[in-house]
């Protein structure tokens, strides 16, 4: 492109500064007027690709060299906007997904390091990679209302197969055994076809979307968190409740007379014992409970309330070992939740993503 006036430019972009001293070029003719300064400093892929010597035909628009960037407009924007006035990520709608996904994107793809790490923070606000943070994700989306117009999308507004593959595309692993595990409650078969109405949603603000296919790689990856999350639940009921007896220094109520007292005394073989009974119930009731696209981490907090009920006669003693026992065992299960689709520890995950201040980002 020649010497030309802004006035014959197809759109000028968000941002564009009066005093700029570059023009960028994104895709459709669109344009930003920004600081050199500031993109270098934010950047060494920018400060490398401004510092090299420009070809003899590179367009200028008026007096300012014009640098041509593949990327597309909405996309760019996010990004140089994030990188002027900083970025407040937010999870109200698939719209903000889309915002992440696009800030996401292009800070991995020119090493804007601060923007990349806030986002991953951001995306693992919902995709947890601790059991505490996913319980709250659960909560909400059990809690949350039906969704509304334009996209008419529940909370998490987004599928995990779009989460899936922008986490493959960005590098980011974090992230990967959370969607993982969230994925395999859903049916193979609505996989295959790719009919959820959120693998159909569009943004309306010009970003893209990530693929909605499901990779190769995924795909076996699903089938193995599938599989695992079954025998989680079947394992729960036969082996944690069912098999479980009461502790040993269990009370129960126990007197000749017509009105029952507490007392504690060791167990007699012989006797009836009404805590390994109540666990025995308790079994029955959770095999009863469970479908398919049960989520067995929550499930079993679920389960746990049985206890509370009228029929579910346990001593104190039994009932708080059972919950401290439950408690280390979903949190086990989280432990190993990566290992299940061959990755490594969440420490190891959580170093390479978001290290500590100080140490290398490897992406």
């Amino acid at each position: 492109m020649d010497m030309m006036d802004y006035t014959v430019m197809e759109e000028k972009g968000e941002p564009w500064f009066e005093d700029g001293n570059l023009i960028l070029e994104a895709d459709n003719n669109a344009y930003f007027k920004i600081h050199r300064g500031v993109l270098a400093r934010q950047s060494e892929v920018f400060k490398d690709m401004l510092a090299l010597p420009q070809p003899s035909n590179t367009s200028t628009v008026g007096e300012l060299e014009t640098v041509r960037m593949f990327d597309l407009p909405a996309e760019l924007s996010n990004l140089l906007k994030a990188i002027y006035d900083g970025v407040i990520f937010q999870d109200r709608d698939i719209e903000d997904f889309f915002f992440l996904a696009s800030i996401l994107r292009l800070s991995t793809k020119y090493f804007v390091a601060h923007l990349r790490r806030q986002a991953i923070e951001a995306l693992a606000q919902t995709w947890s990679y601790t059991l505490e943070g996913h319980d709250t994700m659960i909560e909400r989306a059990v809690q949350a209302p039906m969704g509304s117009p334009p996209n008419d999308l529940t909370y998490p507004y987004v599928h995990p197969i779009h989460v899936l593959n922008l986490c493959r595309e960005t590098h980011v692993r974090v992230i990967v055994p959370s969607a993982l595990y969230f994925l395999s409650m859903y049916p193979f078969p609505d996989l295959l076809q790719c009919t959820h109405p959120k693998l159909a949603v569009e943004s309306h603000t010009g970003l893209p979307r990530p693929s909605s296919t499901l990779s190769i790689e995924d795909m076996s990856n699903y089938s193995l968190m599938y599989q695992h999350r079954i025998e989680l639940i079947l394992d729960y009921v036969r082996r944690f409740c069912s098999e479980r007896r009461s502790h040993e220094e269990c009370s129960w109520r126990r007197d000749d007379s017509d009105t029952p007292t507490l007392r504690r005394r060791p167990l007699d073989s012989q006797e009836v014992d009404p805590c390994s009974h109540t666990f025995a119930r308790l079994a029955s009731k959770a095999s009863r409970s469970w479908f398919t696209r049960t989520g067995p981490l929550k499930w079993m907090l679920q389960t746990e309330q049985y206890l509370e009920g009228y029929d579910m006669k346990l001593c104190y003693r039994c009932k708080e070992g059972f919950r401290s026992d439950l408690k280390f065992h979903r949190l086990s299960i989280w432990k190993a939740l990566p290992g299940i689709v061959g990755m490594p520890s969440w420490e190891t995950l959580l170093e390479s993503d978001l290290p500590r201040p100080g140490t290398a980002n490897t992406y």
